[in-house]
């Protein structure tokens, strides 16, 4: 058993607004620069949709992440070295500025200069940002779902609905959506790496975060090729790939990421997990798609058990990092509540960012019929039957197997009735919980961490020094009072003043 530590991250869902501030953060933070104007390492897509690039998941099309073998090995979809050989000056499952789409902007500069006397209303029209020409009409976007006000143009060409022979209905009464955040996975077994000739994209050991050496990449752009979620850029400027980086300076300092940062939703995770590598390649290739979820799930080892911390802190993995990973809320999201699940396990890169899956339309749909629609006997037994079919959320997140998302939801939905009656002032309903699997104490601490954790509880990221504390809790003479109120066993911020009568505002208030 070889112990090494990944920084992850978790997305609920069920708290995503689309308000893409994450993106504009991001984009702010990182790509503000010339030759990265269609750059997104963070985007929102509404779902069902396209996607961005346009049709990204759509392997059949592009052919990235890993093909298992009949003999049970893994290959590059995109194949082996004299395929890349082959592909270098023509490259047919390489996307084009099509599928991303032309970056531009609007020459504001004529309503600035437009006369005060003239006749006519002043128009902008859209200019290239890269050869500075006037486009015409814009057709495309890097969320043109959303700019369309909803999916219901492109849903049509959703490759998840296709893959599982889904129809959606176009009607208002009976569509649904939900958006989906995406950045680079970071995963654990990553086709990227593999795929780069020059050896510029790496992982690196002490986190698992995936990079690029740009003095090593020669912009053979294979990556962009062999990356399933199409989260490698090229950059036209420097001829050089680049693609999320997950902070990692901010990281290294015991911070979150620009995108957890900034989320309005607060719907981001960042923690510590610790793994078993020599059973990732067998993880990898596990022979059923369906079984690919679980296997993922179970080369994530448990930060307590005895034998996982020795064999950690034999690998190397600092004292403060296996302190981290039994913080770790992603740990706890992912394999203690079984509520997260990875997006698209089939392409077999292990991937590292994992997702709640959406429970707010089935709520909806059950109050609109007249029913009660936190009432668990009702809402467990309508998960089944929710507006967003399971069948999608399992092309998604789990290769199809309905399972996992049927036991993620029901548990959301459980701790919804349960919280229900102790928020009005009654015992919690043990059979409640019991129906999920659970105590009604796991439901209290579910719904602490999914709905009114603090800052610190949500992002556990250890620092490179470890002398160094890390997060709110570390900063010295920050007016923010952690003093809390015991409420059925959770914690509420509560507000104050110092000895000196200053005023101290509630932590959630700052932030």
């Amino acid at each position: 058993m070889k112990v090494m530590a990944q920084i992850a991250m978790v997305m609920n869902l069920d708290k995503c607004i689309g308000c893409h501030t994450c993106s504009v953060t991001c984009k702010q933070a990182w790509t503000n620069r010339e030759g990265t104007e269609y750059m997104w390492f963070n985007n929102v897509e509404t779902r069902p949709g396209v996607g961005y690039p346009r049709g990204w998941s759509d392997q059949d099309k592009w052919r990235g992440g890993w093909r298992r073998t009949k003999a049970g090995k893994l290959v590059l979809e995109q194949g082996g070295r004299l395929a890349t050989l082959a592909k270098i000056f023509h490259n047919p499952t390489m996307p084009t500025q099509d599928d991303y789409y032309e970056p531009w902007t609007y020459e504001y500069d004529k309503l600035l200069r437009t006369p005060a006397n003239q006749k006519s209303v002043p128009s902008v029209p859209p200019v290239s940002q890269i050869t500075g020409e006037e486009m015409g009409t814009v057709t495309w976007g890097p969320n043109w779902d959303d700019d369309l006000g909803g999916s219901m143009e492109t849903l049509d060409s959703d490759p998840v609905l296709k893959q599982m022979n889904l129809q959606v209905s176009k009607t208002i009464e009976d569509a649904y959506m939900f958006y989906l955040p995406r950045i680079c996975e970071h995963c654990l077994n990553p086709a990227c790496v593999s795929a780069c000739p020059s050896g510029a994209m790496y992982k690196r050991t002490e986190d698992g975060i995936v990079l690029v050496d740009q003095d090593k990449c020669r912009g053979w752009r294979m990556c962009v090729s062999a990356c399933p979620y199409k989260k490698v850029y090229f950059n036209h400027k420097t001829g050089k790939a680049e693609k999320c980086t997950l902070c990692y300076p901010r990281l290294e300092a015991g911070l979150p990421t620009v995108c957890s940062e900034t989320c309005v939703g607060r719907l981001r995770y960042l923690g510590v997990l610790l793994y078993d590598a020599d059973r990732v390649s067998e993880a990898a290739a596990t022979k059923n798609e369906g079984d690919l979820y679980e296997a993922q799930r179970s080369i994530l080892l448990d930060p307590f058990d005895p034998e996982v911390v020795e064999a950690a802190k034999a690998n190397g993995v600092p004292h403060s990092w296996i302190e981290a990973a039994q913080q770790s809320p992603v740990y706890t999201l992912i394999h203690t509540y079984a509520l997260a699940l990875p997006l698209h396990p089939e392409f077999r890169t292990l991937p590292m960012v994992w997702y709640v899956p959406p429970l707010s339309p089935v709520v909806d749909q059950v109050t609109a019929s007249g029913s009660d629609g936190e009432d668990h006997k009702i809402l467990l037994s309508a998960i089944a039957k929710m507006r967003i079919p399971l069948e999608y959320l399992a092309g998604l997140f789990t290769a199809g197997n309905t399972k996992p998302v049927e036991l993620a939801l029901r548990r959301l939905g459980a701790m919804r009735s349960y919280m229900r009656d102790i928020h009005n002032g009654e015992e919690g309903n043990e059979q409640i919980a019991a129906a999920v699997g659970m105590t009604g104490v796991q439901l209290q601490e579910m719904y602490r961490m999914l709905a009114i954790a603090k800052y610190d509880d949500r992002y556990v990221v250890p620092t490179t020094s470890p002398e160094l504390p890390r997060g709110i809790a570390g900063l010295e003479g920050c007016p923010v009072s952690y003093d809390v109120e015991a409420f059925h066993g959770m914690s509420t911020p509560k507000g104050g003043s110092t000895p000196e009568g200053r005023t101290m505002l509630p932590l959630e208030v700052l932030k």
